[in-house]
Formats: C-alpha cells, structure tokens, sequence
C-alpha cells in the first residue's frame, strides 16, 4: 500500500521511485522513500513528495501504529537492484557481492560494460582490464561508486 501511494505521487511528477523501506522501530515504524530524478533531484522537489505522500498516508491510514516518514535521494553511491538498474548505468564503476563464489570469489569492484541475458559483464579495475560475467540472480549487493573526476 505504501509503495503504491509513493509511485502515484512520483509519477505524477516525473520522478523514479527507486526504493520503499518500512521497517519497524520501537514502537512505531519508519517509512524510508527513495526518490530520484534525470540530473539529481532537489530537496524542494523531496519536500513536496514527502508532503503529498504524508498527507495521503494520513487519509488512507494504512500503517497500523504511528510511523516516521522520510524521503531522500538514493545518494551518489546509490544501490543497484534490478536489470534496469544495471542498465541505466552501463559505464559507471560499480561494487558487487554475491550469494556464493562464482569463479572463487564474491566481491567485485570495476566498470560496468554491459548486461546481457541477466548476466552482468564486469571489466575489473584493479586487475588489468579482465573482464568478468556475474549472473544477476546471484547477485546480493550491487551499488555505485563514488568517482571523482
């Protein structure tokens, strides 16, 4: 229900509900909204959702106990979760883990070069160019990294 409310508002605007965390607290729960947009996405732009979603959150009453809501960007090392994801951001340096050892090892730091029937194609950056494949459905953890440039 949360995630539902949240796409209509973001929809409406334009934006891309990257993620929705609800999660309990003492007591009461915290409801995390991930919000972005094409060139970054402003804290003006963030109020307004979370002062939508509130406000629709209040009337439809869906959370069963009191909750805390807060709204922010994915951040510039955003996590990585599905095929489009991946995608979008062919090219950029990313920082992988998975499930089990594919070829003996779990962690991964290079450059995405591309995505190809659900496997990810990785040319590392600390090993000379070699270049990896890693299942996505094996996939525990990916996110960006952070580059100065």
């Amino acid at each position: 229900m949360v995630r539902a409310v949240a796409q209509r508002v973001v929809d409406t605007r334009g934006f891309e509900l990257v993620d929705v965390e609800v999660k309990r607290g003492r007591g009461d729960h915290i409801v995390r909204l991930f919000v972005d947009k094409e060139g970054g996405i402003g804290l003006d732009e963030l109020q307004s959702v979370s002062e939508e979603v509130s406000a629709i959150l209040d009337a439809e009453d869906p959370i069963e106990s009191t909750y805390t809501l807060e709204v922010s960007s994915p951040g510039l090392d955003r996590a990585l979760k599905t095929e489009a994801d991946y995608r979008r951001f062919v090219g950029r340096l990313v920082k992988l883990a998975s499930y089990e050892p594919i070829d003996g090892r779990r962690h991964w730091l290079g450059r995405l070069s591309g995505i190809d029937g659900g496997v990810l194609a990785v040319v590392l950056e600390k090993e000379k160019g070699k270049l990896v494949h890693v299942p996505l459905a094996k996939v525990s953890h990916g996110r960006l990294e952070v580059e100065f440039k």
